[in-house]
């Protein structure tokens, strides 16, 4: 929505599609708050921000891309503030801003603890005011490529059926991520890495696919996420012997060390045999009733809901779940890839500003950033060249293919190889990696694939046929969990998400200070690597 925005302000002829409703998009699901060095809680400085970014990053996010996200967040969230997001304050009535994982100051803007809730509101009332075309409950299958340019999007109108066919002369993939591959994910039912697939077919790369971030405080067993928020007020997390164990991983941040130290330590607690039926615990009961209903409703809320437990009384039971992809869509600052006409910006997109891990709030500002320049640098290429024309042939390709998957009618059903491929995801390709649990998921990977040519949709209606997007949805998400076990086999150290304790427990940037690339030919993926782009941070110890 920001890109879009953006790029109506700048002049240009702009539409919308989504594959659900703009304001159900996952951004609604974000909970905790938005990053920048506003300084309203502490000195506080873009610097600072951007040091800390490049730490939590584990020395892999690019440092030109992390300076850029850093300088522009302080104006990108007055503006929001402007359209009228409403921030939780200070006494003094200045934006509030409260401290986050591996953040060395309080700089986390919030909303109670439906931020992401406020600003998708926000943002699409701006899509209103403007009179943008939405063409919602669109599900974008293809992009149409054309004289080496992206001239456009094939959808399936999922209300009234069938192919459509828009012509653009830039388009802007902003899909989101691929929490789906996992059973247990934070992640809502559209996330399946759609623009990441599309993007992936027509010759881009996919930077950084092995970087799945798993967050420490998830509901068990439906993966709803329970803020950091939580811990930036103070919440403890403990083990079954009620000690809070992460004095002994990461003694001086505790609650407040980045992600995927918590989740590793989380994930060691259980292994061992300190947790509590899969899980341990945040307990929040300290803060007090009145905290918790001021700041942090939203969670009171959902595990009330969703665990049956009132955290004013009793401590919430966690555990790590799949959250956010770091990896995604190669692209420049200004969101652009190497296929002209095509931008991609937010977590379908690696610039890489959160190299292979991220810290909490910066998603949030990633999309409004990086939105909004790639929606800006999207219209001005568009108002400087020439008009496009979807050719005939490519519409047909599409119907073609699409009849032969609804024309089958014995075979296999797609929630069987999605459930598998999320369950034996979670197992070998999770929080700790081995080399050879990664190479069986690659092998089952290649049988659910074959598996796949022989699915079969049953439903053959044109409303809400619901069947055949999954079974698309099925076929991106098959394609994308090629490119990470490839991608994971491959960097041979532990970094980040990427923790491979029992054959290369450290980090090596010696061989490893790299980007994998990963490229789809004849069907499958071929890796390859790029540097990282240092500005002046060189890499240091990452400890917390």
């Amino acid at each position: 929505m920001r890109a879009a925005i953006e790029a109506h302000d700048a002049g240009a002829d702009v539409a919308l599609i989504s594959k659900i409703h703009p304001v159900r998009s996952h951004s609604g699901a974000a909970e905790g708050g938005i990053n920048a060095a506003l300084g309203n809680a502490s000195e506080d400085d873009p610097e600072k921000h951007a040091f800390d970014t490049v730490k939590g990053s584990d020395y892999l996010g690019d440092q030109d891309a992390i300076e850029v996200l850093c300088n522009e967040a302080p104006d990108d969230v007055y503006q929001l503030e402007h359209w009228g997001a409403v921030f939780s304050r200070t006494e003094d009535g200045r934006i509030a801003q409260r401290p986050f994982g591996a953040a060395g100051e309080p700089r986390t803007a919030y909303a109670a603890d439906i931020t992401g809730h406020v600003l998708v509101h926000v943002l699409y009332e701006q899509l209103m005011k403007r009179e943008l075309q939405v063409y919602e409950e669109w599900f974008a299958w293809q992009l149409v490529i054309d004289d080496d340019r992206c001239q456009g999007v094939i959808a399936w109108d999922l209300l009234n059926g069938g192919l459509k066919t828009i012509g653009a002369k830039t388009v802007i993939l902003t899909t989101g991520g691929a929490g789906r591959l996992y059973t247990g994910t934070t992640n809502a039912y559209a996330c399946t890495g759609d623009g990441m697939a599309m993007a992936l077919r027509v010759g881009v790369a996919l930077k950084d696919m092995e970087m799945m971030q798993f967050h420490p405080t998830t509901l068990a067993p439906t993966g709803v996420l329970i803020t950091e928020g939580c811990r930036g007020e103070g919440a403890y997390l403990l083990n079954a012997e009620g000690e809070r164990f992460l004095k002994r991983y990461a003694p001086n941040a505790m609650e407040l060390a980045s992600r995927d130290v918590i989740s590793r330590a989380e994930q060691t607690e259980i292994d061992e045999g300190r947790g509590i039926d899969g899980n341990v615990l945040l307990d929040l009961r300290h803060l007090g009733a009145e905290k918790i209903n001021e700041r942090l409703h939203g969670t009171r809320e959902l595990s009330m809901v969703f665990a049956g437990v009132d955290p004013i009384h009793e401590p919430i039971p966690v555990r790590p779940g799949a959250h956010y992809h770091m990896g995604g869509v190669d692209t420049d600052l200004d969101g652009k890839t190497t296929l002209e006409g095509l931008y991609a910006a937010g977590e379908c997109a690696c610039v890489s500003v959160h190299g292979a891990n991220r810290l909490g709030g910066n998603a949030l500002m990633e999309t409004i950033t990086y939105g909004k320049r790639s929606g800006r640098h999207a219209a001005e290429w568009a108002l400087t060249h020439t008009t496009v024309a979807v050719p005939p042939a490519v519409e047909a390709d599409a119907e073609r293919t699409l009849k032969k998957l609804l024309d089958r009618t014995k075979g296999e059903r797609p929630w069987k190889i999605r459930d598998e491929l999320a369950e034996t995801m979670h197992e070998n390709f999770g929080v700790f990696r081995r080399e050879q649990d990664m190479r069986k998921q690659g092998e089952l990977v290649d049988a659910l694939r074959e598996r796949y040519k022989r699915v079969v949709v049953d439903d053959k209606g044109d409303v809400f046929n619901n069947d055949l997007t999954q079974a698309l949805e099925l076929e991106f998400l098959l394609e994308l969990a090629d490119c990470m076990i490839v991608s994971g086999l491959a960097r041979k150290e532990s970094r980040g998400a990427h923790a491979r304790p029992y054959d290369y427990p450290e980090r090596d940037d010696e061989h490893y200070m790299k980007h994998t690339i990963v490229t789809w030919v004849d069907g499958q993926p071929q890796l390859d690597w790029a540097p990282v782009r240092v500005t002046k941070w060189e890499p240091m110890e990452r400890t917390y």
